[in-house]
Order: C-alpha cells, then structure tokens, then sequence
C-alpha cells in the first residue's frame, strides 16, 4: 500500500549473517568475487519471529537500522531510502528463541502489543473474508517512497516548545533513576519520543505539540528500551506496566501552544 520495494525474512535458529546482508561468491565466468545483496537490500522489510535466530545474526541487522548501510568485505552499501524495518517476535514460546540485546532494542522506534482482536473487530475480519469470496486479497499503493519521504519530512514542521522538550528530558530522566529499572532509556529514547509525539500530533490534525501527545506514545517509545531488575521478572511486572508508573509520576507541564498562538495573533 505505500509503494514501497518489500522483502521479508523468516528467522530461523540456522540463519546466517550473510542470509540477512548477503555476500560475495566467486564467478566463474568473469573470475571474481560479485557481491550478491541478501534481503535487508530492500525499503520495507518485515524481520518474522526476530528472536528465533541467534543474537549473531539479529546484530545483522545493526548497521542496517542505524546508519541504513551495509559493511561486507571492507566496503559499505547504502541501503535504499527509505528503509524501514517491521519485526515480529514469538511472544508464547521461549524454547528455540533468543532475546534481542538491548543495543539492537533500541534501534526500534517503537513497540506494540497486538494482543487479540476485539469481537467486533474479528466479526468484521470474518466478514470482508466471506464477502471477498477469495483467499488472496489485492491492495492498492495509495502512495510512493517519494510520498512516504515527503510525509517524513513534514514531521520537522510540527512544533515542539522548550517546556515539553524539557518534560520530555524528565521522563527519559526518570527511567535512569527508579529503583525497578537496571538501565534506563538512552539518549535515542528522547528522541524517538519527540518524532512520535509529533506523529500524534498529525494524526489530531495539529501542526504543534501538547503534553497529551507526548503521554500517548511514551509506552511504546520507551518500554522497550528499559532493562528491569530480574527480581521483577519472577513478580511478573513489565517494563510496559514500570513505564506507565513513571509517566503519571512526572509533572506535566501546563504548555498551551494554540492558546498561545490565539494570543499572539489577536495581541
């Protein structure tokens, strides 16, 4: 649906580094060694069951996400823009599967938790199943890379003020300090939040900020960048359930860009 090249990956207990960037074989015919990209050479990449596969080949994907190159051989080849990563993991089973490190955690934006349909959504599912009459369903791109680059760039237009980078800052700050929490959420954790909040704030059709944006995303943002204390693994106690804690803990700020805006204008 966004127009975008797409390639997917079944990690698998066996699967390579090379299975992941590709890698040089030797051709017989010219006598060298040609570089034959794997499937991470691609803009939209769906990583299936991540933690399936050993942390050497999860690290495959480190340079990818963060400099959005790939090194083999000595010689580093850019990626094609944009490139986004998806990654699903088994959530259920933990033989067979390995947890992500926390360095590659913190290259994702954000997390979600799927969970389960509600009823009415899964009678709908069912219901465009049966009336499509076919397994198979066709979509439509509604945009291009180009398009998908343009609505990036407008993310840098919604304005954010000091005091919401500053409560922005302590959130991130109050990770670092709770006594629950072995390592907080690092410097990427503050930004992925600003972005996203000025995500939410599109989707609310603002061109600006508010301290509500901000508590909408911080969950996804930053959970999974938190590294508990394993005595909370044996309470059962999720970094999702620590994060929500320590936003309602943080002040927020009584910020009001539109009444300021109003303010400006009519002053």
């Amino acid at each position: 649906m966004l127009g975008l090249e797409f390639a997917r990956i079944q990690f698998t207990p066996d699967l390579l580094p090379s299975d992941v960037t590709g890698a040089s074989l030797y051709d017989q015919r010219s006598a060298e060694m040609v570089f034959r990209p794997g499937p991470v050479f691609t803009q939209l990449l769906l990583a299936d069951e991540i933690n399936r596969t050993p942390p050497k080949t999860q690290a495959a994907l480190l340079e990818a996400m963060g400099e959005g190159q790939v090194s083999v051989d000595g010689q580093s080849r850019k990626l094609p823009v944009p490139f986004i990563v998806l990654a699903t993991d088994n959530p259920i089973e933990y033989e067979g599967t390995y947890e992500l490190p926390e360095a590659q955690l913190d290259r994702f934006l954000m997390r979600l938790r799927l969970g389960y349909l509600s009823t009415g959504d899964e009678t709908a599912m069912l219901t465009r199943r049966v009336e499509r009459a076919r397994e198979e369903v066709e979509f439509d791109a509604v945009t291009s890379a180009e398009g998908v680059l343009a609505m990036r760039d407008t993310l840098e237009q919604v304005e954010v003020t000091p005091d919401l980078l500053d409560y922005i800052v302590a959130i991130v700050g109050a990770t670092r300090r709770d006594p629950q929490v072995q390592v907080g959420a690092s410097p990427r954790g503050g930004l992925a939040l600003v972005q996203l909040a000025r995500g939410q704030a599109l989707l609310s059709n603002r061109d600006y900020v508010v301290p509500d944006d901000i508590k909408q995303v911080a969950v996804p943002a930053l959970a999974h960048r938190l590294t508990l204390r394993p005595e909370l693994w044996v309470r059962q106690v999720s970094a999702d359930d620590v994060m929500a804690k320590l936003l309602s803990s943080v002040p927020t700020p009584k910020t009001d860009p539109a009444r300021a805006q109003a303010t400006t204008v009519t002053g």
